[in-house]
């Protein structure tokens, strides 16, 4: 059974909070945990998701389990998404070019 919308959507902004955490730099899960009220096994099933997606890699230094970001899979995606901000750009460039001559054609009051 999947997760209704609500919790996918708090899932999305606690995964996105964790990389923008490790963009700071590598931490470890406790610390990744502490602003969210989550419990361990939580943040670690956040952290399976992003690794298996390549986003983060884990390391082991005895106890200490440190984590980071792994951008590289991110600018793949920045590059792909930017293709698509210059045709949304241009096609609502498009739609202002319409809609302000369709104004001017209005008759004034």
């Amino acid at each position: 059974m999947g997760l209704q919308f609500s919790q996918q959507k708090e899932w999305r902004g606690r995964g996105r909070a964790i990389l923008a955490r490790l963009a700071l730099g590598e931490t470890s899960v406790t610390e990744l945990a502490r602003p969210f009220e989550m419990s361990m096994p939580a943040v670690s099933k956040h952290l399976k998701v992003l690794e298996r997606a390549g986003l983060i890699v884990r390391g082991r230094s005895a106890q200490w389990r440190p984590c980071r970001l792994n951008a590289g899979p991110l600018k793949e995606i920045a590059f792909w998404i930017e293709e698509y901000r210059r045709f949304w750009d241009q096609s609502f460039d498009r739609l202002d070019d319409y809609l302000r001559e369709i104004r001017s054609k209005e008759p004034k009051k």
